[in-house]
């Protein structure tokens, strides 16, 4: 996709000497209160695809002006081009593109075996990449809350982007923390949606086991031209304190989380989804996370407003290693509605009911589904006590 590049901003940017990167200090993208945007982000009434005529925040503009720059340094696996696109015809409303150089040229998945397994040093981890990759840091003002539980998040270009502007967040790689869930690396993911004036700014988790390919504390975070279904999808509450929603409508449906924007009610949500993965990750679940401007829980229409963010977690079964015989692999995005499709053959003869069969294959058994379900509306209730 196009998007504005247009920024007096050069403070993100490497210097032209690849020689002096390595001792360029990180630059720090500072934020606080005001620079959290929690309503009036909205999709353009009459060309939602088409973004060129959408405001910058800072936060766009460093992220876009800075990852452009690293596109003309050669420092990605490939130069990700206009990426061709459809929306698949049915309910759904699948947004689905053609990204062959992804399915070629990623990284190998590492070996993974459980949920639970410890981060290992000689393995490819965030520590082991080029200077250049480093985008910037988040750092938090004082008047946000959790300012004192401050983490150092770094935000990375994904080498080989799902689509523009594809970076992880990493919190604190020296620490060599597993690929579980914690509430600071979730905190920044969510800031980071608030951040951008951009409705189609969205982040997500993988967990071991749910597609994700290196044992290392991220978040993935990516622009994306299109509404997805889970914006708007109806769901029903789950627990008598309106915390924890089913989320519906969908061929899996997914445990829906919604808050307004920063403030308590944010870092309650925060609390109360870690409490979920922390569930599933002791209990060798695997699952997936993906966090979006939305509409409220309850009962939705395609022009419901994105007043507030969603985060949708699903649990699923365990997927340890790629499908390579698949149209596509199942994690975050594509149980969102986005089916990055790896080759044309699969791009041309896709259909909404193939699609929903390979995300339907990944729901857990009914049984343990309501066993899931059953704990997280009690984990939910304790709170409520």
């Amino acid at each position: 996709m196009a998007f504005p590049h247009d920024s007096n901003e050069t403070s993100y940017l490497l210097p032209p000497n690849n020689e002096d990167w390595d001792g360029q200090a990180i630059p720090d993208f500072v934020y606080g209160q005001k620079d959290l945007m929690a309503e009036g982000i909205q999709w353009p009434r009459n060309a939602p695809g088409i973004l060129e005529a959408l405001p910058q925040s800072p936060f766009d503009a460093a992220l876009c002006s800075a990852w452009k720059q690293r596109v003309e340094l050669g420092l990605f696996r490939y130069r990700l081009r206009e990426l061709q696109t459809q929306i698949l015809p049915g309910a759904v409303g699948f947004v689905a593109q053609l990204n062959v150089e992804r399915g070629v040229q990623r990284r190998r998945p590492q070996t993974i075996k459980s949920v639970r397994q410890a981060f290992d040093p000689e393995q490819f981890n965030f520590n082991k990449i080029q200077p250049g990759e480093v985008l910037f840091r988040l750092h938090r003002e004082p008047d946000l809350p959790g300012t004192l539980l401050q983490e150092d998040i770094l935000v990375v270009i994904n080498v080989s982007p799902l689509e523009w502007g594809h970076v992880l967040l990493v919190p604190e790689p020296a620490r060599g923390l597993p690929q579980r869930l914690l509430p600071g690396a979730l905190r920044a993911g969510i800031e980071a949606v608030l951040l951008s004036l951009h409705p189609g700014f969205r982040v997500g988790f993988n967990s071991l086991g749910g597609l994700a390919s290196v044992n290392h504390l991220h978040l993935h975070g990516y622009y994306l031209a299109h509404r997805l279904p889970v914006e708007q999808a109806p769901s029903k509450p789950l627990d008598p304190g309106g915390h924890l929603h089913l989320l519906q409508g969908l061929p899996a449906p997914g445990f829906l989380f919604y808050t307004h924007g920063p403030g308590l009610d944010l870092e309650s949500l925060i609390g109360r989804v870690c409490r979920a993965t922390d569930y599933l990750t002791d209990h060798e679940i695997a699952h997936n996370l993906f966090v979006t401007r939305g509409a409220p829980p309850g009962k939705t229409s395609p022009s419901s407003a994105l007043t507030g963010v969603r985060v949708i977690l699903w649990a699923r079964k365990s997927c340890f290693g790629i499908k390579d015989g698949e149209a596509f692999n199942v994690a975050l995005c594509e149980l969102a509605g986005h089916l990055p499709v790896k080759t044309s053959q699969d791009f041309s003869s896709l259909t909404e009911a193939a699609a929903v069969a390979l995300i339907q294959d990944c729901r857990l058994p009914p049984s343990q589904a309501e066993e899931v379900q059953a704990a997280l509306v009690a984990l939910m209730s304790q709170e409520e006590q």
